[in-house]
C-alpha cells in the first residue's frame, strides 16, 4: 500500500530490545519455572500421566484455559501444577529445572533472579525437607557459577497448610540465610488462611534477617494487602494489583516504599482481569508504589520475563523511559548486593541512552 504521498509507507519506529534492558526477576515460583518441552520429557522419563489439558497447552505453546477467581478454577489450576511438580524426582531434575530458568532469565536480561520455592513439596521424593532445600541450593549455586547470574532462594510457605508448618519452613529458612536463602513468602490460595495466622513465622524469618515477601491482593481484594502489611509487615508483596481499588492503601505503599511484584500475564491468564489493558500497571506506578515485574510461573501461563515489560509497553503506552524506571525499581527492590545493584542500574542508563 502506498503513503499518500504516492511513496512506499514508512517503516515502523524502531523501539529498544526488551530483552536488553538489565533488570531483577523477583516473582518467579520454582515449578512454574520449567520450560514445556522439560515437563514432557520428565514425564516420558518416570512414566507420568499429564493431563490431557496440560499436555495440549505444553505441545501447543497456548497457555491452557484457566480461571482461578472461584474456588474450583483455583483447584484446576492447582491440579495442572502439582502434575507438573510429580515430573521433578531427582536431583538432577532439580539441577536441569535451576540452570534451564537461570538460562530463560539470561535471555530476558535479568541479572538477578530470586527464585520462590517450597521445599515441603519435594521432600517426600528428595529423603526429607533438608535434604530436598540442601539439593536445590547446590542447584542454585551450581546455576550462579555457570551462567553468571546473580541467584538466591526465597522459601514460600503454603497458606493451605498448617501456620506450624510455616514456623518450621521459617526456622529452616533462617538456619540456611548463609546458604542463599534471602526471603520468606505464602503463597497459594489468598482465600485460605488469614495472614495473622502466620504472623509467628514471619516473625521467625525476620528476626533472622530474611525479607518479608508474601502474596496478597490478586485474588482477593485491597483487605489482603493490608493484611501483608499489618500482620506480615511485608517489605515486599506478591502481586499487590488489588491495591489499586482503595486510593489510601495505594498512597501507604507509596509511601513506605513497599514494591510489589505485578505478573500481568498471570493476573489476566488467572481471570483477575480480563484484558491486559485491565491490569492497572498505569495506576500503581502513577501513585509511585515501587513495582518489580514478574513472570509468576510460565510454564502455565505461557509468557516470561521480558513479555512483561512487552505488556507494559503495548498494553499500557509506557515509555522506553518508564520502561527504565520499572527495571530500575526491581533491582532497588531485590536483595543483590550493593555492587550487583550498581551494575545493574548503570547497565539500565546504558540502554537508555543508546539509540534504538
Amino acid at each position: 500500500m502506498l503513503s499518500s504521498s504516492g511513496g512506499h509507507p514508512p517503516n515502523p519506529p524502531r523501539v529498544r530490545d526488551l530483552s536488553a534492558l538489565p533488570k531483577a526477576h523477583l516473582h518467579l515460583h520454582f515449578t512454574g519455572s520449567m520450560r514445556p518441552t522439560t515437563v514432557l520429557e520428565l514425564a516420558d522419563k518416570y512414566g507420568v500421566r499429564l493431563p490431557e489439558s496440560l499436555t495440549d497447552a505444553l505441545t501447543s505453546g497456548e497457555p491452557p484455559r484457566l480461571r482461578a477467581t472461584d474456588e474450583r478454577g483455583w483447584f484446576r489450576f492447582q491440579r495442572l501444577y502439582d502434575a507438573a511438580r510429580s515430573c521433578v524426582r531427582e536431583p538432577e531434575d532439580i539441577q536441569r529445572l535451576v540452570r534451564e530458568a537461570a538460562e530463560e532469565d539470561l535471555r530476558d536480561g535479568s541479572g538477578w533472579l530470586e527464585i520462590q520455592v517450597d521445599p515441603t513439596s519435594y521432600a517426600p521424593r528428595l529423603g526429607g525437607l533438608i535434604p530436598a532445600l540442601e539439593i536445590i541450593l547446590d542447584a542454585v549455586d551450581t546455576a550462579r557459577r555457570d551462567t553468571g547470574i546473580g541467584m538466591r532462594v526465597l522459601v514460600a510457605a503454603n497458606r493451605m497448610k498448617h501456620p506450624l508448618d510455616a514456623r518450621t519452613l521459617a526456622r529452616l529458612a533462617v538456619r540456611y540465610a548463609d546458604r542463599g536463602i534471602v526471603g520468606f513468602g505464602l503463597s497459594n490460595d489468598e482465600r485460605r488462611g488469614m495472614a495473622r495466622d502466620f504472623d509467628r513465622a514471619f516473625a521467625i524469618a525476620r528476626e533472622g534477617g530474611l525479607l518479608s515477601a508474601p502474596h496478597g491482593g490478586e485474588l482477593t481484594g485491597p483487605a489482603s494487602v493490608r493484611d501483608c502489611l499489618d500482620d506480615l509487615e511485608a517489605d515486599r508483596i506478591g502481586h499487590g494489583v488489588r491495591a489499586a481499588e482503595d486510593p489510601r492503601l495505594l498512597q501507604r505503599l507509596a509511601d513506605r516504599q513497599v514494591t510489589c511484584e505485578v505478573c500481568p500475564a498471570s493476573n489476566v491468564a488467572l481471570g483477575v482481569y480480563d484484558k491486559p489493558e485491565d491490569v492497572p500497571l498505569r495506576t500503581l506506578f502513577d501513585a509511585g508504589v515501587p513495582l518489580a515485574l514478574g513472570a509468576d510461573d510460565p510454564l502455565l501461563f505461557g509468557s516470561r520475563l521480558t513479555a512483561q515489560y512487552e505488556l507494559a509497553r503495548h498494553h499500557h503506552a509506557f515509555t522506553d523511559g518508564e520502561l527504565a524506571e520499572l527495571a530500575r525499581q526491581s533491582v532497588r527492590a531485590s536483595t543483590a548486593p550493593a555492587s550487583v545493584k550498581s551494575d545493574l542500574l548503570s547497565g539500565v542508563d546504558t540502554w537508555l541512552t543508546t539509540p534504538a
